[in-house]
């Protein structure tokens, strides 16, 4: 466990750097916004957001793995599976709920006006997969915490859960151009940037699709899949309709939008 930390890391930076690199020699879309501006804003919410769940969760998801682990906690601790087996089922649970909680994220009032912060962003790139309030992360926290406990989710299955989907939403957010052909394939087995970007599109009823975050069949089998933006990618509006001037989307004012009347 004390390694957890150093492997998460080492993830979280190697994948950064790969797709920020992707991005500058093969980017699919011109930038709209400062790229600067946007960079301080999303990195001090990554900061702020790893510092309080540090301190107000001092045991987090894989922390719980290992009390319901040795304290029997959970369906997997109690049936005999095979270890691998426990492993796959815990991810894909994990993976269904971050999908429910992200369409409950969208349909719902106060959950929606956490959310929104995130939908805020006028351009995507491997910065927006950590662009989350600080209270939709920490709930989202207490979310996983229960699930893990509740399914007795083995500590190799939650670790390898975070960093698939630390690692899926710095790549799916990420402004790189992928072959459609290429695309097409990926698609089958993992939310491309793509697929992804549809979902940030400012027209409501693409808003409200392609919920996924790693893999893509929760969107298939549930109806809310969205092939591509009826605009088409490089024409299409990202953001929403109602926060347009970037001037407004500094890292203080990202933070107080949940408390502002504007929606959308």
């Amino acid at each position: 466990m004390e390694n957890v930390g150093y492997i998460r890391l080492g993830c979280f930076v190697g994948i950064f750097v790969i797709m920020a690199l992707w991005e500058v020699l093969a980017p699919k879309r011109k930038l709209t916004t400062s790229k600067s501006m946007r960079w301080f804003s999303n990195l001090s919410i990554t900061i702020l957001n790893t510092v309080l769940l540090r301190w107000i969760f001092p045991v987090l998801a894989i922390g719980m793995a290992y009390v319901a682990e040795e304290k029997g906690l959970g369906v997997l601790n109690r049936i005999e599976i095979p270890e691998i087996m426990s492993v796959l089922i815990a991810v894909l649970v994990l993976d269904f709920i971050i999908y429910g909680q992200h369409y409950a994220f969208h349909v719902l009032y106060h959950p929606w006006k956490l959310h929104m912060m995130h939908h805020t962003d006028m351009d995507l790139d491997v910065t927006s997969g950590a662009r989350f309030h600080p209270i939709e992360i920490l709930l989202s926290m207490c979310i996983k915490v229960s699930v893990v406990m509740i399914i007795g989710a083995p500590p190799l299955a939650v670790l390898t859960f975070e960093v698939l989907l630390n690692a899926t939403a710095m790549f799916n957010h990420s402004n790189v151009n992928i072959p459609a052909a290429v695309d097409r394939i990926l698609r089958l087995f993992v939310v491309t940037p793509d697929m992804h970007r549809v979902h940030h599109s400012v027209i409501i009823n693409e808003t409200n699709s392609n919920f996924g975050f790693n893999f893509p069949w929760w969107d298939r089998i549930f109806g809310t899949y969205h092939e591509q933006p009826v605009k088409g990618h490089f024409d299409m509006k990202i953001g929403l309709a109602n926060f347009r001037n970037p001037e407004e989307l500094g890292f203080l004012r990202l933070l107080a939008i949940p408390f502002q009347g504007r929606e959308r």
